[in-house]
């Protein structure tokens, strides 16, 4: 079954921007083939506003976000692939939703799944995770 995350994504931006909320994306930037401008990102993150009259040329797909944005005054192609988003929600109330952290397992090189390295993994994401602050902040 496919991941039900960009269904959830384009749901909740509809919602945000019929309630006239300004849709803002959390970003985790240490994800492969996410393009955003050099140094707009603080300790592997960045909130971008998403709201139509901040963006052009919004695709919303499956597999990425993509768009236009103006940074320091200069046009930038915007690329973010749907695992490296880690919520979506208003700018002005902080409503919407926070997403699990993909911790894809793929099957080993003999063929059995990773059930074993499953539950290490589990324990390396909860350590780093009790290591860092919360990734919400309020923007005004």
């Amino acid at each position: 079954m496919t991941s039900n995350k960009p269904y959830l994504i384009r749901a909740l931006y509809e919602w945000l921007v019929d309630n006239d909320a300004t849709p803002h994306i959390m970003v985790n930037t240490t994800i492969d083939d996410v393009m955003i401008p050099n140094g707009i990102d603080k300790d592997g993150q960045v909130v971008l506003n998403i709201a139509t009259r901040s963006v052009q040329g919004l695709e919303m797909e499956n597999t990425h976000i993509a768009f236009t944005a103006r940074f320091s005054g200069a046009a930038h192609n915007i690329y973010i692939p749907i695992n490296a988003i880690m919520a979506i929600y208003s700018m002005e109330d902080g409503q919407g939703m926070m997403f699990a952290e993909d911790t894809s397992i793929k099957a080993d090189s003999t063929g059995d799944s990773a059930v074993g390295s499953k539950s290490s993994v589990k324990k390396d994401v909860k350590k780093s995770s009790e290591k860092k602050k919360p990734g919400l902040k309020i923007v005004k």
